[in-house]
């Protein structure tokens, strides 16, 4: 008979933002996100630019998937600095807006507002930068459970200095589906059957190590990059679609399994399509995600019609 696990005493406020700055997501530790500054409930982040971010070679503006991927963890560590650091946390659902696209070169800042918590939900809000909160890249709104499970990522007995990220190594893959989205080929997304796409998995990719489970925001980033492909293959167009806005809803969590996806396009207009991706691992019938969305139709490859 198992004896019952005993509950973690709650964390005063200074012991609570220094486990959530040492004992972070692996993606988070090796992506170089800094937490800038704290305080209950609230959280400035920043991210520095780095080639293997980059979305399009052509412009150097970072994949949207990184800010995805920033704005979930952001909004993740506002909603631990609300609670008192005794319950794990899982995103439920996330949604993006993308106001322009980040200038190449320069550091993404993140502010993320955890509002309201209730018994089991907690609500919170963000936004994407880089000189002025004023005049955003991206902003974002999300739910968080609390008590998800019992992996509780605060109460975990190693620790990291998060000084330097390691150098993130680029696969060359010049004639392949990715050539000019650095991002995409570090996450190893490629090409599998039947319109699907797949993600391998990988380390370096674990939101949380102790089940382990994908980062929220990398699967997010699949799926956008999942529903970039398809759109643009299902119409043939010459070139990417924009993203304007994306939610994703997370169903299971994302295990130490390879991970696959598609999408279908559920109305399209002159200038915008809205589209439907889900994202699957061993059984395509049990999702781990699911994302709806739209895009911009671009008339050239690297315009930026408003």
């Amino acid at each position: 008979m198992s004896t019952p696990s005993t509950p973690s005493p709650p964390l005063p406020f200074d012991d609570l933002l220094h486990a959530v700055g040492s004992r972070r997501s692996s993606y988070g530790y090796i992506s170089g996100l800094a937490l800038d500054r704290a305080a209950p409930g609230e959280v400035w982040t920043s991210l520095a630019y780095r080639p293997a971010f980059v979305g399009d070679t052509g412009t150097g503006v970072i994949h949207g998937g990184v800010v995805t991927a920033m704005l979930d963890e952001t909004c993740g560590m506002a909603v631990q600095l609300a609670l008192d650091g005794t319950r794990s946390i899982a995103t439920l659902d996330l949604r993006i807006d993308y106001q322009k696209p980040a200038t190449p070169g320069l550091a993404i800042r993140a502010h993320s507002v955890c509002y309201r918590v209730t018994r089991s939900i907690a609500f919170v809000r963000a936004t994407a930068y880089q000189e002025s909160e004023d005049e955003p890249v991206a902003t974002a709104t999300a739910c968080f459970m609390a008590g998800a499970n019992r992996t509780n990522m605060l109460t975990r007995p190693t620790e990291r200095e998060f000084g330097t990220p390691p150098t993130l190594e680029l696969p060359d893959d010049p004639t392949g589906l990715f050539a000019n989205s650095p991002f995409a080929r570090w996450l190893g997304i490629r090409d599998h059957e039947d319109g699907t796409l797949v993600m391998p998995f990988s380390p370096r990719i674990v939101g949380n190590p102790i089940l382990p489970a994908i980062h929220g925001g990398i699967t997010g980033a699949f799926l956008e990059t999942t529903a970039l492909v398809g759109v643009a293959r299902e119409l043939g167009a010459s070139a990417v679609p924009k993203p304007i806005g994306l939610t994703v809803n997370y169903l299971r969590s994302g295990r130490a399994l390879d991970s696959y996806a598609s999408v279908s396009i559920v109305k399209q207009g002159l200038r915008i399509v809205a589209f439907e991706a889900q994202a699957w691992q061993d059984d395509r019938s049990k999702p781990i995600a699911s994302a709806f969305g739209h895009f911009m139709l671009r008339r050239t490859a690297g315009s930026d019609e408003e």
